[in-house]
């Protein structure tokens, strides 16, 4: 079993910043892309921003040069700053991990409870 812990959501104003992180536990073996995805009311969950174990980090054209995504792999932990935050920015964020477990022998996704984001003033 593998459990992701989320934190950094938040209510901020236009303009503000926020930082939002991810923690990974349990029976994992290795991790290969981490991501975070956000999903606003009555839209479909899109992808924000993405780093592989090794290669090029996909961000959203939306958020290009406003967000930043890291990863510790020591932790198992991937976070997200977001600068100039706008209101479109308002979401659900998630992360999303690929782990292999221990035990299972392949590779699984796996989702974190999401963390609410605000932009307004």
């Amino acid at each position: 079993q593998v459990q992701l812990v989320e934190s950094g959501g938040g209510l901020v104003q236009p303009g503000g910043s926020l930082r939002l992180s991810c923690a990974a536990s349990g029976s994992i073996f290795s991790v290969n892309a981490m991501g975070w995805y956000r999903q606003a009311p009555g839209k479909q969950r899109e992808l924000v921003a993405a780093v592989p174990s090794s290669g090029s980090i996909r961000y959203a054209e939306s958020v290009k040069g406003r967000f930043s995504i890291s990863r510790v792999d020591a932790k198992n932990t991937v976070s997200l700053q977001m600068n100039s935050l706008k209101p479109e920015d308002t979401a659900v964020y998630y992360c999303n991990l690929d782990v292999f477990t221990m035990g299972s022998g392949r590779w699984q996704s796996y989702w974190g409870q999401g963390t609410q984001v605000t932009v307004s003033a």
